[in-house]
């Protein structure tokens, strides 16, 4: 095989490379072997399994039921889809907070059984030993400030967060904290654009913005949204890119109708 055939890993070292040329980091949700595939031919540089999958996959009204075996299996059949992008993994609701040994556990369980590059936790100093033991193991963490909806029921909601000058105080401090502790990046969701600037040109390590601005380092949405599949209602931050599920539906509809008709399968569609 030629050097110009092999598909080169997109790593948590590409992550910084990218961030000192100012090369902005690609990344989408997926949750199936099948869509990995084409996410990957596509050229997006990272994919997040996200425990977004609890709503858009599975059907809960909040991601806090999603256990770390529905992530594994998710997960799992991602990272089999992927060549060239780099697959971070949710840990869920309860895998890490409270007890760093469990979430040095889960986190390794993770890592063994999907075969992904690495795992997104969410918050900062309250949880500051399970970032210092997962970390420890070796295993790469990608932060999460911001919205942070694992904790929907304290915030009492999904709106915009750090608009107060103590709470962006806060979350500007985590931020650092996230770094020194060794995070490779840090996702920024739902938070001022001046913000999402400053704390992005402080940082060394990237961002990754979701309602966060066009100054972070990076971008990531929910597929299922910025495809046109979801039918809840869409944040101001989600750009549809397609309309698929008017696409979906027309498709299947005429399936149904050539079904009942008899018009499907034809001679040529027959043995």
């Amino acid at each position: 095989m030629s050097d110009s055939n092999i598909v080169k890993k997109v790593t948590t070292q590409t992550f910084q490379q990218m961030k000192q040329n100012g090369e902005k980091i690609s990344m989408i949700t997926c949750y199936d072997y099948s869509t990995a595939k084409i996410f990957d031919a596509a050229g997006i540089d990272a994919i997040l399994v996200g425990d977004s999958l609890g709503n858009v996959m599975m059907g809960y009204p909040t991601t806090l039921p999603v256990t770390v075996d529905n992530m594994i299996t998710y997960a799992a059949s991602v990272v089999r889809a992927v060549k060239r992008a780099f697959v971070v993994v949710d840990m869920p609701f309860g895998s890490y907070q409270g007890d760093p040994k469990l979430a040095v556990s889960n986190a390794v369980r993770i890592m063994k059984e999907t075969g992904c590059q690495a795992v997104k936790i969410e918050g900062g100093q309250e949880i500051e030993e399970s970032f210092k033991a997962i970390l420890s193991a070796g295993i790469p963490i990608m932060g999460h400030l911001g919205l942070t909806p694992q904790s929907v029921n304290k915030f009492g909601g999904y709106g915009l967060r750090a608009k107060a000058n103590e709470e962006a105080q806060t979350l500007f401090q985590n931020a650092q904290l996230l770094q020194d502790y060794g995070c490779f990046s840090v996702v920024l969701e739902k938070i001022p654009a001046h913000l999402a600037t400053e704390v992005s040109k402080t940082l060394t390590i990237p961002t990754i913005g979701i309602g966060a601005g066009n100054a972070c380092d990076g971008q990531v949405l929910v597929y299922q949204d910025m495809l046109g599949i979801s039918d809840m209602v869409l944040p101001k931050f989600v750009r549809k890119y397609a309309d698929l599920s008017s696409v979906i539906k027309n498709a299947v509809s005429n399936y149904v109708s050539d079904v009942k008709s008899g018009a499907f399968p034809s001679a040529e569609e027959s043995y």
